[in-house]
């Protein structure tokens, strides 16, 4: 994914996101368990970045975060055309305090949101989103077509 990257990254950049998604990927397990929902276009499910072994492998790793306790992947199907998602990726996260957050993102740009107006459009947004992507058992047997097919 970074090798796409314009202007070409350095090799201590791309280690420096590497660990960052990486430590990330550490919210799925962490005790306590975090409640994690999570959305992805069928289109990006499609693209073959990095062929097709390293897409079989994200596709299994999918399914394995999805039979988890603590979190659900949704597929949005790419027949609905358009929705909200589109418009760029977004998180919205609540905090033990009972805070409610956003952060957008875009190309190299990311913004936390605070303000409770557009926090509440965030969730929104999120919410329509759910209900027009497929649910966790059909965004399974999606993912499972797909890596049957490689």
């Amino acid at each position: 994914m970074f090798a796409g990257h314009c202007p070409p990254l350095s090799e201590e950049t791309v280690d420096q996101h590497t660990e960052a998604r990486l430590s990330r990927q550490k919210l799925l397990t962490r005790v306590p368990l975090a409640e994690l929902s999570f959305i992805v276009s069928e289109e990006a499910l499609c693209d073959p970045v990095g062929g097709s072994e390293v897409m079989c492998g994200q596709w299994r790793h999918l399914l394995e975060v999805n039979m988890s306790r603590n979190a659900e992947v949704q597929v949005m199907p790419a027949s609905p055309g358009f929705h909200s998602g589109l418009n760029g990726p977004f998180v919205v996260v609540g905090t033990v305090e009972r805070q409610r957050l956003g952060y957008v993102e875009s190309q190299e740009v990311g913004c936390v949101v605070r303000e409770p107006e557009q926090v509440s459009a965030l969730g929104l947004r999120y919410g329509k989103l759910r209900s027009q992507a497929l649910n966790g058992v059909e965004s399974s047997r999606l993912i499972e077509r797909l890596v049957g097919e490689t």
